[in-house]
Formats: C-alpha cells, sequence, structure tokens
C-alpha cells in the first residue's frame, strides 16, 4: 500500500467522501434521466485517478473497468424491477440480444488491444454526441417505426454492446434513445435498456478483470482493472439512490436538468479531448 503512503489521511477521507458523492449522484441521476450510471462514473474516476498520479497507460482501463463490474448488481436489480412491471418487450429482446452479445465479446477483446488514449478518445467522442442528443432532441422526433431490417438490427446491437462495453456504460445510455427515435414508448425503452446493462455489465466486468491481471501501475485494491475500493463505495450509494431519481423525475424539471447534465457531459469530453493532444 505504498502507493496511498505519500497522502494524508485527510486526502484519503475525501477521496472516499467522493466516491461515496460519485455513487449518490449516479444513482439519482440514472433513475431522474434514464441514462445508465457509467456515464457519471468513468468521467469521475478518470479525474480522481488523475489526482492520485496513476498512470495514463492503465488509468482509462480501470476507470471502465470498475464501471462496469458497479453497474452489475444496478442493472440486476433495475431490470427485475422492470420485468415484475411488464416493461419488458420480449420480442424486441430477441431481435436486439444476440447482437448485443456480440458487440460486447468484441468490445472485450478490443479492450484488451486498445491502449488508455484509444479508450479515452472513444469515450470522449460517444459521450459528447449523447450530450448533444440530450441537449437538443425534440420531443417526438423519430427516425422510423421498429427496429430495420437484420443488417441494420445487427448494427444497432452490435454498436450498442461493443460501445458500451469499450465506454464502460450499461445498455440504457445508447439504447434508450436510440430505441425512443425508433418510436418504442418510452418505459418499454427504458426497460430493454436495463436488461441490456446487464448482459453488457457482466461479461464486459470480468474481461476487464482478466485483462488487467497482473498488468503494473494499476492502483492497490484493484483486480485486473476493476478497483475493489470503487466498487465497494460507489455501489451502495448507487443502489441507495435510484429510487430517489425516479421519485424526483415526478417533481422537478428533468428536461432543464437534462440539459445541464449535457453540459457536463459536453465540458468533460472536451476535456477529454485536450488532455489527449497535450
Amino acid at each position: 500500500m505504498a502507493f496511498f503512503d505519500q497522502y494524508s489521511a485527510a486526502w484519503l477521507l475525501g477521496l472516499a467522501a467522493a466516491l461515496l458523492a460519485t455513487g449518490l449522484v449516479a444513482g439519482v441521476l440514472a433513475g431522474l434521466l434514464g441514462v445508465g450510471g457509467g456515464i457519471v462514473i468513468v468521467p469521475v474516476l478518470y479525474h480522481l485517478f488523475t489526482l492520485l498520479g496513476v498512470d495514463d497507460s492503465v488509468r482509462m482501463h480501470v476507470a471502465v473497468g470498475t464501471s462496469l463490474a458497479t453497474i452489475v448488481p444496478t442493472s440486476v436489480l433495475s431490470s427485475r424491477a422492470h420485468r415484475r412491471k411488464g416493461s419488458l418487450e420480449p420480442a424486441l429482446i430477441r431481435q436486439l440480444l444476440p447482437w448485443v452479445v456480440v458487440g460486447v465479446g468484441l468490445g472485450a477483446v478490443a479492450s484488451g488491444l486498445l491502449k488508455g488514449t484509444a479508450l479515452t478518445a472513444v469515450f470522449a467522442s460517444v459521450a459528447l454526441l449523447v450530450a448533444v442528443n440530450m441537449a437538443f432532441k425534440r420531443d417526438g422526433f423519430a427516425v422510423r417505426d421498429g427496429l430495420p431490417g437484420t443488417l441494420g438490427t445487427a448494427f444497432i446491437g452490435g454498436g450498442i454492446g461493443g460501445l458500451s462495453t469499450l465506454m464502460g456504460i450499461g445498455g440504457g445510455t445508447l439504447s434508450v434513445p436510440i430505441l425512443n427515435a425508433l418510436r418504442v414508448p418510452m418505459h418499454r425503452a427504458v426497460g430493454t435498456g436495463a436488461l441490456l446493462g446487464t448482459v453488457i455489465s457482466v461479461p464486459g466486468a470480468l474481461a476487464f478483470v482478466i485483462n488487467g491481471l497482473g498488468v503494473p501501475l494499476r492502483p492497490p485494491f484493484s483486480l485486473g482493472y476493476v478497483n475493489g475500493l470503487g466498487f465497494a463505495l460507489i455501489v451502495p450509494a448507487t443502489l441507495l439512490t435510484t429510487g430517489w431519481g425516479a421519485t424526483l423525475a415526478h417533481r422537478i424539471d428533468a428536461r432543464r436538468l437534462r440539459q445541464v447534465f449535457a453540459l457536463f457531459l459536453a465540458l468533460t469530453s472536451l476535456r477529454m479531448f485536450a488532455g489527449l493532444l497535450t
């Protein structure tokens, strides 16, 4: 644990508080906006690991792997809740699921081959697109009714699975806006995204554990690329607050908050791009 010897007890308590706060915010936003907590967790962990001096060769890998691990319990509980409420669309899931699994597999392989800078570029690029969609999407906007043909469905499902694995996010961040643009009712899009989050996070987290075994320069308490300290502090906070977000959704202007969150995502993305250029 010599890594932490250079920091004071007050600083380490601040780190623990920051990780707990990350889980609290991620849980609230997941319930309030229908986005996966990973879209919050990854950039926060990335910046915390930067402050800790974690080497940039493993920094993004550990942020993504830890995020995927934290999504496992929340996505399992969320998908079970949506199943009880009848928010899952069996036909839609049957069409998408095989291609999402293929995408997860490709993303898992790629995660072990790509450098940290490449993972950062992927996250920054997609996060910027998500931010633009959240900020400017018009109510009622749709591309078509339902999923396209086999090739189009394969592209959508594979893209959701692969990109989500490389970014450390659950299925909801990408699948909900995509399915909603295909005129899938919002409650069914959210329910489907929750189920896909389980399919993505479990093998995705396992891949980051395996790919990171024995890799040097990882922060302490890490199993592969999954940091146990981050997992232990973020998960309870996220589980506690997801329901709060769902309750708040009926009491505040979620659209305005969505725009603020879009600004946060855009600034985070631009900062990551700036870091890649320096």
